[in-house]
């Protein structure tokens, strides 16, 4: 079923990937502040996603949760929109799969979207480890019969990938193929990550267009080729625009609210649930680096002006 309006949310931590798969970590978090800040971007308290990464990794193997506790911002209308990463470089699916149920158990009521796995369809990150597939297909089907065993009925399962051309427009339909109906009837969502005029620079005037054929591209040709329904909700799982050298925070804001008005207006052809935005604040604001200054927020915590952007489309359209 489609939705009046989309749910959005935002990741609230520091740090971020990079270019190498590798992780950047500037300033520590400050959970005070980060609350101020989701409370801002809705006073209200109305429904309001806030995302979060946890990794299954081999035994010696440490990834840090990002952010840190991420369960404690989930207050005042707030839900986890918790992302599962596999990181098993042994290709341990069973483990995997105990993983998930287990956060099922831990977090669920308090989980709105579980994503299994991220980004599987890039080698740099879940999609560089071995059976990462079969991780992705069991991950789903055990996460959605362990809510359904809990009684979770408002818990949504999912996946994502980044924008899918070419060759890799085949990449969900193999995953339904792998995993059959039991595994289509199990998902609740398909994520997409996605940077129009980060890593590709696309004309000002020609942004708007850009997004509408890349989303209706996902779910026209990606998508529905696959078996996966058109009830089945897109989700818009990361999108962002950083500022540094020649990026202003002034042409942030107007991206910003480029695409988000772009996703609004296509929700119900398209059926788009929700969006993310990432991030809430700077990884390191004083490095000029592509990858350290997506937030709305400097990594101070000091406002740019995508940040009221941002609270302004929460209230228009959520």
């Amino acid at each position: 079923m489609t939705s009046d309006g989309l749910l959005f949310g935002i990741y609230p931590g520091g740090a971020a990937g990079d270019e190498n798969g590798g992780v950047l970590q500037g300033p520590p978090d400050d959970p005070r502040r980060i609350t101020e800040a989701l409370t801002r971007l809705r006073p209200d308290g109305g429904p309001f996603l806030v995302r979060g990464y946890v990794s299954f990794a081999d035994p010696g193997d440490v990834y840090p949760q990002a952010p840190e506790r991420v369960e404690r911002y989930a207050t005042d209308g707030r839900a986890l929109d918790l992302v599962a990463q596999y990181r098993s470089h042994s290709g341990d699916v069973a483990g995997y799969v105990g993983f998930v149920r287990d956060l099922v158990r831990r977090h669920g009521t308090r989980v709105a979207t579980l994503q299994v796995t991220e980004e599987p369809n890039l080698p740099l990150y879940d999609g560089g480890h071995p059976r990462v597939l079969e991780a992705l297909v069991e991950g789903v089907v055990a996460a959605k019969e362990e809510a359904r065993l809990l009684g979770l009925d408002h818990l949504r399962v999912g996946f994502n990938t980044t924008p899918l051309f070419g060759p890799a427009e085949g990449f969900v339909a193999a995953l339904t193929a792998d995993g059959g109906r039991r595994f289509v009837e199990a998902v609740d969502y398909v994520g997409l990550d996605f940077f129009p005029d980060v890593f590709q620079p696309a004309p000002a005037d020609g942004l708007a267009e850009a997004v509408a054929g890349l989303l209706g591209h996902h779910r026209d040709r990606c998508l529905t080729p696959a078996g996966i329904d058109e009830s089945v909700p897109l989700w818009i799982t990361e999108n962002g625009w950083p500022t540094g050298p020649d990026r202003s925070p002034q042409r942030q804001a107007e991206v910003l609210e480029t695409i988000v008005t772009v996703i609004a207006d296509h929700r119900t052809r398209l059926n788009i649930g929700g969006y993310t935005h990432f991030a809430l604040r700077d990884a390191d604001s004083a490095k000029p680096g592509l990858f350290h200054r997506f937030g709305l927020l400097g990594d101070d915590y000091r406002p740019k002006p995508a940040f009221d952007t941002y609270r302004r489309l929460v209230e228009r359209f959520g």
